[in-house]
């Protein structure tokens, strides 16, 4: 019975034994395939150029944690892949001339490209990898959804910058197909990923992103005795002192671009309400809070004194006419602030995004990187996407620019930045409550579409409030649903 339990205790040691025993194989088996995978991947890329000589063996003994037989069995392997040969007595050199040179088309929209410098992003990721080439398309930004859809179709484009109200038009047009799954790490906040994601795969990596704000040129407000802008601010407040910074045939008080779809919805979304359908299926605007968000925006527009009655040509002309202090105040994102660093004005942005009507809300804008599914250069395109994803390139935007990048270490980094910076730059890390996609509004991007011409007709004085509300509403109602 003795020798029986002796036996059994014993069996369980040895059982013991072999089980760590495995489990240490397992990890020596690990770091071994990571050291190979490592060394790979930088002759591969171009990091060890042809000629240069690896990390020596006790070297990657201590990196990788492994032992000098295991080493050497790793190197025996990149010699057989033809990578690098064995030089007795001196050390193991690449010999490999690598993969043959790939390139890679990016498509970008508008000034972007400019306010995030991605032609030094572009330069640093060549000389990284020097076997995939980079170029860069400036697509047109009249109807960029259709635009884009097309040049991807076509195979045209293997890495797009997108939006998240374009990603939208891919989504209600079922098309997000187009848009290759990419890895989701959890270095982004989910704010960030989940508009880009759909049925859990992330189909688009947040790059930068930003909410709108108040812009306001200091000197302005010096000049005018004018308090600037604190959380309190209703819109109320910028119409009063809108008028006391006016200086007639010289500058307004606050301006920005009507049409955009960034802008205006900000006072439907700030009346606290949605559009939903009623008990017979049909969307009401008649009597709701929502109509007093346009009524509110409307009352701005007849401030001729204050915001200029004109119709912009463009979606810039607000940022022009504040570069050139023709305007006190702007509606405007961090991606213009950019632009500011060499102008002479001196700006900030108000402590909440914007005066309120309601509820302190504003609108989220964030642009993202996403690969062609048809792209025939999906690996060098995910690697692009990778590279400036990194926190060493969101690094680079969060020092270098006025951006605030989407990996959210780099955002929250204190190093030194190289840019100016105003003030309240660092605001934005407080308002995520006030953040809110286009979508909260609960209508589609084709219905905000539709019913925009008549929305602008009314804010203009062409609609009285019972014409608005009949028209909205019967175009809501004969509006397809998308499944």
């Amino acid at each position: 019975m003795l020798k029986a339990k002796s036996a059994a205790v014993w069996e369980l040691v040895i059982g013991e034994g072999v089980m760590q025993k495995k489990k240490t194989r397992k990890g020596y088996q690990l770091r071994l395939d990571e050291m190979i995978q490592a060394l790979r991947d930088d002759i591969i890329s171009g990091r060890l150029a042809i000629g240069a000589f690896l990390p020596s063996e006790s070297d990657l003994e201590k990196q990788f944690q492994i032992g000098n037989s295991s080493v050497r069995k790793g190197l025996e392997q990149l010699v057989d892949e033809g990578l690098i040969e064995k030089i007795p007595r001196v050390g193991n050199r690449v010999i490999s001339p690598g993969p043959e040179r790939v390139t890679i088309k990016f498509g970008y929209f508008g000034s972007l490209g400019k306010q995030v410098e991605m032609e030094a992003l572009i330069k640093e990721f060549h000389a990284q990898f020097p076997h995939i080439q980079v170029q860069s398309l400036e697509l047109p930004s009249g109807n960029f959804s259709k635009a884009l859809k097309e040049y991807m179709e076509a195979e045209l484009l293997d890495v797009v910058l997108i939006n998240n109200n374009t990603f939208q038009d891919f989504v209600e047009k079922d098309c997000t197909p187009l848009f290759e799954p990419l890895e989701a790490g959890d270095s982004f906040p989910s704010f960030l990923t989940e508009p880009f994601s759909r049925e859990g795969q992330l189909l688009v990596q947040p790059f930068v992103y930003s909410p709108v704000v108040l812009c306001y040129n200091k000197h302005h407000f010096q000049e005018q005795g004018v308090p600037e802008p604190d959380r309190s601010w209703s819109w109320n407040d910028l119409f009063r002192y809108g008028e006391q910074l006016a200086i007639p045939n010289e500058r307004f008080g606050f301006y920005f671009y009507l049409p955009s779809r960034n802008r205006w919805p900000i006072f439907l979304l700030q009346s606290g309400s949605e559009f939903h359908k009623d008990e017979t299926g049909s969307y009401q605007l008649r009597g709701t809070p929502l109509m007093d968000g346009l009524e509110e925006c409307r009352e701005l527009l007849r401030r001729t004194d204050v915001f200029p009655a004109m119709l912009s040509e463009s979606s810039d002309d607000a940022e022009a006419f504040f570069q050139d202090e023709k305007v006190s105040m702007i509606m405007t994102t961090y991606f213009f602030l950019n632009e500011m660093k060499q102008a002479q004005v001196q700006f900030d942005v108000a402590p909440l995004p914007l005066p309120h009507v309601g509820d302190n809300k504003t609108l989220l804008i964030i642009v993202g990187l996403a690969v062609n599914s048809k792209s025939k250069s999906k690996e060098a395109a995910k690697r692009f996407v990778q590279f400036l994803s990194s926190y060493e390139m969101q690094l680079r935007l969060r020092t270098r620019t006025l951006n605030i990048p989407a990996h959210e270490r780099a955002s929250e980094s204190s190093q030194d930045e190289l840019a100016y910076r105003p003030s309240r730059f660092s605001m934005y890390r407080e308002l995520e409550p006030t953040y809110h996609l286009i979508t909260a509004l609960g209508l589609r991007n084709e219905q905000l579409k539709a019913i925009q011409r008549d929305v602008m007709l009314f804010l203009s004085g062409f609609h009285d409030r019972e014409t608005l509300c009949d028209r909205v509403e019967r175009k809501l109602r004969e509006s397809v649903v998308i499944v």
